[in-house]
């Protein structure tokens, strides 16, 4: 489109209407979490009929906003309107009671309640009527789901089925689906775009959030894009391309940031072995995944939630089992090894979860840094207590980590600093590789600054890293050659000029972009 983003948000803020003809207004909504400003006035309108697509990067506010309209949160200043009249959305039955319903990309289904169960709990109908209507719904989808199968038995797919037919029970009238494909094959995909069209043409209004920017142009009427808590483009779906959804998805700034890592950049010596080698590596949420990590490389892995480089890294750590392909560390084979082994060939890897999965929040400084090493027998019986204090010193001092002390308890320290201890975790095992996963999600500029200067400076001692982030900005910083990844197939890499914010984003939404052959 000839308009430029921020000129599109504003023409295009929504009005409440007089007549009724909105069935949902969000009008001005800010949101903040301490100190970070997560939503910074929302303003959209779903009318009946519509099928609004909701797109933004991972971060941009989409969850925030719709658990606002669901009454999970409230906002920090702003309105909801309900056909045209001001609600108090102060919690779920609210919501639910003005005929909203979120289907939630991660299915909340209670395992030991069969399916019927599932979909109908809740109701005040008999019972018999409640199975009558529900297999009148089934067969209008053409999803045949066994009504007395426990949830526990359904796989992710099906769990999904049955969070669609719980809205779908209850006649919502605004219908909110998060990623509702993403598990779906294709064609119970094709069947949920009919019920989604049905669903149009009774003047349901439905929210739809995706990372699948072809789903767009297929299903939705309309289109609003929200990064870093702005509407950044909204309007008719017709009177985009997918380039302009790319555009809208950027920061402003996103031409100018190449020009500052080129300096940081080295050069790679691609006629060595490679570190790491997967050959149609595929496992749980990933397939035929081809990729090499040479010796001191920073290899950038983008991509949006879902697209399974979580999955493929857990599963090269030994953490989920192998369903088909090889993992090769300087050409020896080490598929399916335990995380132990792993770690003792020489990979370990950052979680990208460090409070769940990356540290033991009420232990010190000094035991956290270590415990890799004792835990999987590569300190055993050779790390006395001068030794943990050396490597925990050494790591505090290289990595300028604000401590008192390296008996001082993890728990207390600050994002960056803890983060900084779990890197340094990874690092104390001498690895070949390392796998960093979001490794500064959630901390403040001035310790990203420092996770990065941290990693230039190890990889010069020829570490090489493999980068799982969502930030495209830290790919284009740190990486030397960049993939993309999409519904859990590499579908993009990029080296040199090509790795650009533009690029990368278009890749990791499915469009393509400048790249080579992965």
């Amino acid at each position: 489109m000839a308009n430029e983003p921020s000129k599109i948000a504003q023409e295009a803020q929504p009005q409440v209407s007089k007549k009724k003809d909105v069935l949902l207004s969000v009008r001005d909504i800010h949101k903040s979490f301490g100190t970070n400003h997560v939503l910074k006035g929302i303003s959209l309108d779903l009318r009946p009929g519509e099928v609004l697509a909701l797109i933004g990067g991972n971060g941009a506010g989409k969850s925030t906003l719709m658990k606002i309209v669901m009454g999970i949160y409230g906002p920090d200043s702003g309105e909801v309107y309900i056909d045209n009249e001001k609600v108090d959305v102060s919690n779920p039955k609210v919501a639910l009671e003005h005929s909203i319903y979120m289907v939630p990309q991660e299915p909340m289904l209670f395992p030991n309640m069969t399916v019927r169960e599932n979909v109908t709990i809740g109701f005040n109908a008999r019972q018999a009527d409640l199975d009558r209507e529900l297999m009148e719904v089934m067969d209008q989808i053409g999803w045949h789901l066994d009504p007395d199968r426990k949830a526990s038995t359904l796989s992710i797919a099906e769990q999904g089925m049955v969070e669609i037919l719980r809205g779908m029970m209850r006649h919502s009238e605004v219908l909110i689906l998060d990623e509702p494909t993403s598990a779906l094959t294709f064609d119970e995909v094709n069947a949920l775009f009919r019920v989604i069209e049905g669903l149009r043409e009774k003047n349901i209004g439905i929210i739809y959030i995706t990372h699948r920017l072809a789903e767009v142009f297929q299903i939705a009427t309309s289109v609003s894009i929200l990064r870093d808590g702005i509407v950044t483009m909204q309007g008719s779906t017709k009177d985009f391309t997918r380039e302009d959804l790319v555009k809208g998805l950027l920061p402003p700034n996103a031409g100018s940031v190449k020009e500052a890592a080129a300096a940081q950049k080295r050069e790679i010596d691609y006629t060595a072995k490679p570190v790491l080698e997967l050959q149609n590596f595929s496992g749980y949420g990933f397939a035929d995944v081809n990729l090499k990590v040479y010796p001191g490389e920073i290899v950038g892995l983008a991509g949006v939630i879902g697209a399974g480089r979580t999955e493929m890294a857990t599963t090269i750590f030994g953490r989920d089992k192998v369903l088909g392909g090889k993992v090769l560390l300087d050409g020896k084979d080490i598929t399916g090894l335990s995380t132990t082994a792993v770690i003792g060939e020489g990979v370990n890897y950052v979680p990208e979860d460090r409070f769940r999965d990356g540290l033991f929040r009420i232990r010190d400084v000094e035991e956290n840094t270590t415990s890799a090493l004792l835990a999987h027998g590569l300190g055993k019986f050779i790390l006395g207590r001068k030794e943990a204090e050396r490597v925990s010193q050494h790591y505090v001092d290289n990595f300028r980590t604000k401590v008192t002390g390296l008996t001082q308890e993890v728990g207390g320290l600050s994002g960056g600093n803890q983060q900084k201890i779990v890197i340094g975790r990874a690092f104390a095992t001498n690895p070949r590789l390392v796998i960093l996963d979001e490794p500064t999600r959630g901390i403040d500029a001035a310790a990203r600054g420092d996770v990065y200067a941290v990693l230039q400076q190890l990889r010069e001692t020829g570490v090489s890293i493999l980068l799982i982030s969502s930030d495209m900005e830290e790919v284009v910083e740190l990486a030397d050659r960049a993939l993309t990844m999409f519904q859990g197939r590499i579908n993009g890499e990029f080296v040199g000029d090509q790795i650009t914010q533009d690029n990368l984003m278009s890749a990791s939404f499915g469009v393509t972009g400048e790249a080579r052959s992965a």
